[in-house]
């Protein structure tokens, strides 16, 4: 006798941003192999057109909503979509920044496009990840992707010896992530990330094991984030990295990592009986990664090694939001990505538009009477420097506002007090670069170029910083508002 059956198709709405931009990384990876040298360029205007593409597919009217798949291993929700969107700005911006420099240096392959599409789909994927081997899976994807962009120099022995570096340390923190992981496995018995929570709720965990792999999940995370005292990859890499490279890895993967760290530690261990304990454990990394960073920082000569250990001293300050465990404190952390990720691209940017063929500007004797030699770039840079350190009215300074609120608003005073002195101590190495600039004599006279389209994204990019410290509501109150739908 036959019976009714039905035939449960998985919808893949949620995940169409993905699928789209995995097709068209394949698409883009087999095309350029029929290109010559000359007609190139196809490939990194398909690979932006591909970005543009997927941040409007994400930006679907249903968007808004919390919808899962794939039987709630992805889920697709306003922090998602709005982290996804500005990771497709952020690595478009990286592909024009990049273009003209690697070119010079032969490395405008279809290979780093691709790698670059690659990663991106990585971090699209650890964004939108509910499951543990979802994000572990984009966060390989990732990984892997960026360690092969940082040997693609070949010729050059700095570069391949960041690479292994790399390529060890991010396996030992893989290791220990997923050691973690395991962990919280087998006191849960489930890997969903909803369902640890509930079970952890319901006292269906066992809390040691719970708190003894919380232990080697805030561990991998903190060498993801480039926190101290696993933070030793972050200058090594930012140094023998070729600088279209290190702009990449100082920007969007950022913005993946705070989505890492919301789904891991505040969606699937932020019931109270663990929040306590990680909280602990992300202040004691964001004080040590203020003190090191910003001390550090002063005695570089290599300006990419002080960008380094700028990135350090800020993911302290993202730490102190998250550590604050108030969803005031998330939707700041959250905003204050995004502010490093504007700032960051402005910064690499400019250096990028200094060098030229045979030559690095990646000292900061390089940066010496850039006022008298392009006003305008020196201006960018200006802005740029006021806004890592903090000075209103750029967006830095609210960045630092709104963190600090959050830790004093959840009874974390010294911890504010602690990030405003170290603070200080950082507004010395970022403000050196403005008097280099302004009131030193240029050690190259030579005219400074660039293409077109880099010169003027590099003008929105400084004015973004100046415009969203001017007006800073807009995106504060987006940010509060995907934490809050998404929670």
């Amino acid at each position: 006798m036959l019976t009714d059956m039905t035939l449960n198709i998985p919808s893949f709405e949620p995940a169409y941003a993905e699928i789209f931009l995995l097709g068209a990384t394949l698409v883009i990876l087999v095309m350029d192999l029929f290109l010559s040298e000359k007609k190139r360029y196809w490939t990194h205007w398909l690979t932006l057109f591909a970005l543009a593409e997927c941040a409007l597919i994400a930006l679907n009217p249903g968007a808004g909503d919390v919808v899962y798949a794939f039987n709630d291993m992805f889920v697709n929700d306003p922090m998602a979509v709005t982290l996804k969107v500005m990771v497709c700005i952020a690595v478009g911006a990286m592909l024009i920044y990049s273009r003209g420099y690697n070119q010079v240096r032969g490395m405008n392959r279809g290979e780093f496009n691709t790698l670059a599409l690659f990663a991106t789909l990585g971090m699209l994927v650890m964004i939108s990840a509910s499951h543990f081997l979802t994000l572990y899976l984009g966060l390989e994807l990732l990984s892997l992707a960026l360690y092969a962009m940082v040997a693609m120099a070949r010729d050059s022995a700095p570069a391949t010896e960041a690479a292994m570096k790399y390529f060890v340390l991010g396996a030992l923190a893989s290791g220990m992530l997923l050691y973690g992981m395991s962990m919280l496995y087998g006191a849960t018995g489930t890997l969903d990330i909803a369902e640890v929570a509930s079970r952890t709720m319901e006292g269906q965990a066992d809390l040691a094991i719970l708190v003894f792999g919380l232990v080697f999940v805030v561990a991998g995370i903190g060498f993801k984030l480039g926190a101290v005292p696993f933070h030793m990859w972050v200058p090594d890499v930012y140094h023998g990295a070729p600088t279209s490279v290190a702009l990449f890895i100082s920007t969007a993967p950022k913005l993946a990592a705070f989505a890492f760290i919301m789904r891991l530690l505040v969606e699937a261990l932020g019931i109270q009986v663990l929040l306590g304990e990680w909280q602990k454990m992300l202040m004691i990394l964001a004080v040590a990664s203020l003190v090191i960073g910003n001390v550090t920082a002063i005695a570089q000569t290599n300006i990419k090694r002080m960008l380094a250990y700028s990135t350090i001293s800020h993911m302290g300050f993202l730490l102190i939001g998250i550590a604050s465990g108030t969803v005031n404190g998330y939707s700041a952390g959250m905003f204050y990505a995004m502010a490093y990720v504007l700032m960051s691209l402005g910064a690499f940017g400019i250096l990028l538009l200094l060098s030229r063929a045979g030559f690095e500007a990646d000292k900061v004797d390089d940066l010496k009477g850039l006022a008298q030699r392009s006003r305008w770039s020196a201006f960018i840079m200006l802005l740029i420097m006021f806004s890592l350190s903090g000075i209103p009215p750029t967006i830095g300074f609210w960045a630092k506002l709104y963190v600090l609120q959050a830790a004093i608003d959840a009874g974390y005073v010294w911890l504010a007090v602690t990030a405003v002195l170290f603070s200080l101590v950082g507004a010395f190495y970022y403000l050196r670069i403005v008097r280099l600039m302004y009131f030193e004599a240029p050690t190259d006279n030579n005219y400074v170029e660039g293409r077109t389209d880099m010169r003027w994204l590099l003008s929105v990019n400084g004015l973004a910083v100046l415009v969203a410290g001017v007006v800073p509501g807009w995106l504060l109150a987006l940010c509060a508002r995907a934490i809050q739908e998404s929670m």
